[in-house]
């Protein structure tokens, strides 16, 4: 019999589990590590502090940077579908973002119950990071239709970042795409709207809002439309809760004062947790 778990057995029944067993021998690293890059990912945490609970924050951070990429991923993917007028291949991309938005939340979940004197026990590490300098952030306020010139500078002092948050802002946002779809399939969205320079915020119009009700209004008619519709507004749904969560956790953690970095801490959450995106799919419903 074997004398350790993983040890040679060359009895006949040892004999068929080796062969079952995994390779265990490569040359250089495993062809997990190739594809996964865990000892880099592992690897980039260096801490500011001596305080234990940095090392979960600074963990739930990048998590949460590592979530962004794969919805903006998705949101490109499905943008790009809509341009083609792929809205199958949109919707898978949409179903899959409202899955990774509901794990993105979920990730506040170690930081929800910070008390004051917990963050402010490594708060000093941050220096005046903040949030609202994440690039990868930025795309994806971008690809919702949240256009800012000015949050394009603190990235100035890095090219690359720079550069892709420039073209990013250029392009049709999501919510764009979406209304260049209806007007293709015939539905009266104003050329204004379809005209816009998609580098500006984008601001509800009333004739959309009317475009919407009309959808809505005729399900029958328009089976297809409506699902794109609900798979944005589940897309809303939990951008909303995120920047609630985002609020909810930083009032707990630090009351009303100000936020790293020099912003207005809750004031500047507040602010933007009143914001609805793609506004006329949620107005219009008082319509139909």
């Amino acid at each position: 019999m074997s004398a350790f778990p993983g040890s040679p057995d060359h009895s006949g029944a040892g004999a068929v589990a080796a062969a079952d067993a995994p390779n265990l021998d490569f040359a250089g690293t495993t062809p997990y590590e190739d594809y996964v890059q865990a000892d880099v990912l592992t690897h980039l945490q260096h801490l500011r502090s001596d305080d234990p609970g940095e090392m979960v924050f600074l963990v739930t951070t990048q998590v949460m940077e590592l979530w962004f990429t794969v919805i903006v991923h998705e949101w490109e993917t499905a943008s790009r579908a809509l341009r083609g007028d792929d809205v199958p291949v949109a919707m898978d991309a949409l179903k899959r973002s409202v899955r990774e938005l509901e794990a993105l939340n979920h990730s506040w979940r170690p930081l929800a119950h910070l008390t004051p004197a917990q963050f402010n026990s490594y708060r000093g590490a941050l220096g005046e990071g903040s949030g609202f300098q994440s690039a990868m952030y930025r795309r994806m306020e971008f690809l919702l239709g949240e256009k800012s010139a000015s949050m394009l500078v603190p990235h100035r002092g890095a090219p690359r970042v720079h550069a892709e948050l420039e073209k990013a802002i250029q392009e049709p946002s999501l919510y764009d795409e979406t209304l260049r779809l209806l007007a293709r399939r015939g539905l009266p969205v104003p050329a204004e709207v379809l005209e816009r320079d998609p580098a500006q915020r984008y601001e509800p119009s009333a004739e959309v809002e009317r475009v919407w009700a009309g959808i809505y209004a005729d399900p029958d008619q328009n089976a297809e439309l409506v699902r794109l519709g609900e798979a944005l507004s589940d897309v809303a749904e939990l951008v909303w809760r995120w920047r609630n969560d985002h609020l909810v956790a930083t009032r707990r953690a630090m009351g009303a004062k100000t936020g790293t970095g020099g912003s207005a801490g809750v004031a500047w959450l507040e602010k933007r947790a009143q914001k609805n995106v793609f506004p006329e799919l949620w107005t219009a419903r008082s319509h139909v």
